[in-house]
């Protein structure tokens, strides 16, 4: 068994991987991202989603055309969403007194997360990645709960 666990290390060593696990440091940052992400709209942040997002992040979901009844993909970019925190809880009145913020880390290799957010009414799917040391939310997928209110 000890030849065997040798011979394997030797292999990924000529091979040339190099993996770095998570730290705790890191699985604190990515839900941070997430955090930002949703904190943004409830407290009317645009600058804590600026903080969270790359500048090239794309959210999409899918939307269903009242003319025709079919189904399509939405997307919306960083910039929309840097406005959509400024305005959308403006009055304070679109969520509730306590809203629902659950991140679930999905997943995490090296420099990529997968995370899940579960909202009041609709849950985020993630994907953040760590460039120049510093996580970036870069891809949103996300849905209502009530998959008709699209």
């Amino acid at each position: 068994m000890k030849q065997i666990t040798i011979l394997i290390l030797a292999i990924v060593g000529l091979l040339g991987f190099s993996v770095q696990a998570q730290t705790q440091k890191d699985s604190l940052e990515i839900k941070q991202v997430a955090l930002d992400y949703i904190e943004s709209q409830h407290n009317a942040k645009p600058e804590q989603f600026e903080r969270a997002a790359h500048p090239r992040m794309v959210k999409r979901t899918f939307w269903t055309d009242k003319k025709t009844g079919k189904e399509y993909l939405r997307e919306t970019f960083a910039d929309a969403m840097i406005l959509l925190a400024e305005t959308y809880n403006k009055d304070g009145d679109r969520f509730p007194e306590n809203p629902k913020k659950e991140v679930i880390i999905l997943d995490i290799f090296d420099k990529t997360a997968s995370v899940k957010l579960v909202a009041d009414d609709w849950i985020d799917y993630m994907h953040i990645v760590k460039l120049n040391g510093k996580w970036q939310l870069v891809n949103v997928l996300w849905q209502f709960n009530d998959s008709e209110s699209h």
